[in-house]
């Protein structure tokens, strides 16, 4: 019983220790996992944020669990990470989880947030069928655009209609109106 206790006054030692005060990147998302209470096992939102220090290695800033995952528990993650030291963030990607940008922005206001390309291409390609793959090579376009030209060059096959009839206008389904938090590394400061 004595390792345990101990254990855990090291995981709350962990959990508040100070952070760095500038971050460049801050990856911050949420796995479900399943977790055992009490004779049930229940789904769990496990969130995680990893920062990148200025020599390029990650870090584990914290793991929290909920029930679910949403942009009100991430504006409290964010909060707590400013009271443990950080100060300043470059870019923070994420999901797109509907008001998960301003939870961040109102913590971090000079923070470039970058909706998270995997998540990006998941969430459009839900919306193709596997004949429309193209669509994929499409949005590569248009996430590794060097700037905001090379963006443009891909995004008129997406709107006139080239690749046949995909899906629009229904709810939650793919737009070019949704991209502008997409940020190519070229626009980045050097």
């Amino acid at each position: 019983m004595g390792a345990v206790i101990a254990l855990l006054d090291e995981v709350k030692a962990w959990q508040a220790r100070p952070l760095e005060e500038f971050y460049p990147i801050i990856y911050l998302d949420a796995l479900v996992v399943k977790v055992r209470d009490g004779h049930t096992v229940r789904n769990k939102a496990a969130h995680i944020a990893i920062g990148v220090d200025l020599d390029g290695i990650k870090h584990v800033l914290g793991i929290w669990v909920q029930a679910s995952e949403g942009a009100k528990f991430w504006a409290g993650v964010c909060a707590e990470l400013r009271d443990r030291d950080v100060r300043d963030v470059l870019i923070v990607c994420c999901d797109g989880l509907t008001g998960f940008p301003e939870a961040v922005e109102a913590t971090w206001p000079q923070t470039t947030v970058q909706t998270c390309t995997v998540h990006l291409i998941r969430a459009a390609m839900r919306f193709v069928s596997y004949q429309e793959a193209l669509v994929g090579l499409l949005l590569r376009g248009v996430t590794t655009g060097a700037d905001e030209q090379g963006r443009e060059v891909s995004v008129p096959g997406w709107s006139s209609g080239i690749l046949g009839d995909i899906p629009r206008g229904r709810k939650g389904s793919p737009s070019v109106g949704t991209t502008p938090r997409i940020v190519p590394v070229t626009s980045c400061p050097n």
